[in-house]
């Protein structure tokens, strides 16, 4: 990685993708560019100033003249804020992704208030360590079905309370498809009885990327209308002039949820291999933020998941441990 610099002539510097080398490749003609996207990671709009003392045509002069990041085509270190372009001008909110913690219909997303993420148990035997049911973020991520599987559900909306949660959301500003990436050596985005659903693609990092849409995904809705599946919630609440009800997270209008399970790959489950390459050993006494577990040995993998909306490009990155009890 390196910078470009940037104080004289305006420089491009352009890469193809994995997939725009891939199609290249194939040498038939076929190679077209019909897509391309815009970040701003290197920017510091903080650098504005407005009383500089040369007048206004110096105001952004410090921001221009940045030293910008060159191309480089590793999709996990770069564009994590990409250039979105609304024609409309008579916004002023614009919607977002909310971890929801709450209760919905008897599946329970326990968010861990200690690291701000989810902790995915790979075997049986991992799944039956911790004591209780009182474990904060804790997935089961070997055994499926279950009367109330536990999930990862991220809501989408406008978070503000200057615009009541009962108004609909702008049809244009609806996310009715969302791209999940997550590392193909550790798990699979699964469905409520840990079905996993194949990636749309891979590529030469590990990186599984699925797209869920409002329409697709076989017999599991992955995504859904907000009113589709708590609208009881909100008509009720509304009738006896309550606040927000206890099922949501975002305080304005609802847009769409996505809900899916991790399921722990065949390796973490049957193996210690990865865990020794990638991740990290330890004891009860260091999972005391996720919940009360037996005592013993545990070996864990930090990483990440994003979630992104394919319509407005909102991002949040998702912390994941996946864990194993070993003795």
């Amino acid at each position: 990685m390196a910078f470009l610099d940037n104080s004289g002539d305006i420089i491009l510097d352009a890469v193809l993708t994995d997939t725009g080398r891939f199609r290249l490749a194939k040498g038939d003609g076929s190679f077209k560019i019909v897509k391309f996207a815009l970040a701003d990671d290197e920017i510091n709009y903080g650098l504005y100033n407005k009383n500089h003392p040369s007048g206004s045509a110096y105001y952004d002069l410090e921001i221009l003249q940045s030293p910008v990041f060159e191309a480089f085509t590793n999709n996990t270190s770069t564009m994590h804020n990409k250039l979105l372009s609304i024609p409309r001008t008579d916004l002023l909110y614009l919607p977002v992704l909310r971890i929801n913690s709450k209760d919905n219909q008897g599946q329970t997303t326990n968010i861990n208030s200690g690291n701000d993420g989810f902790v995915v148990f790979v075997d049986r035997t991992t799944e039956l360590s911790h004591t209780g049911s009182a474990v904060n973020g804790g997935l089961d991520g070997f055994t499926g079905g279950g009367q109330s599987p536990k999930m990862v559900r991220i809501d989408q909306g406008l978070d503000t309370t200057e615009v009541s949660y009962t108004n609909q959301l702008d049809p244009d500003l609806f996310e009715g498809q969302y791209i999940v990436e997550m590392d193909n050596r550790l798990g699979f985005v699964s469905d409520n009885n840990l079905n996993p659903t194949p990636p749309s693609f891979i590529d030469d990092d590990n990186i599984a990327s699925y797209y869920l849409s409002l329409q697709s995904n076989g017999n599991y809705k992955y995504v859904q209308n907000i009113q589709d599946v708590n609208g009881d919630a909100i008509s009720n609440a509304t009738q006896a002039g309550d606040g927000l009800p206890s099922q949501l997270i975002i305080n304005g209008p609802q847009g769409s949820t996505l809900m899916f399970r991790i399921k722990s790959s065949i390796e973490l489950t049957t193996s210690d291999h990865l865990f020794n390459e990638l991740g990290s050993s330890g004891t009860q006494a260091d999972l005391t933020n996720f919940g009360t577990f037996n005592n013993g040995t545990y070996k864990f993998i930090d990483t990440i998941i994003k979630v992104s909306g394919f319509t407005t490009g909102y991002k949040i990155d998702i912390p994941v441990r996946f864990l194993k009890k070993v003795s």
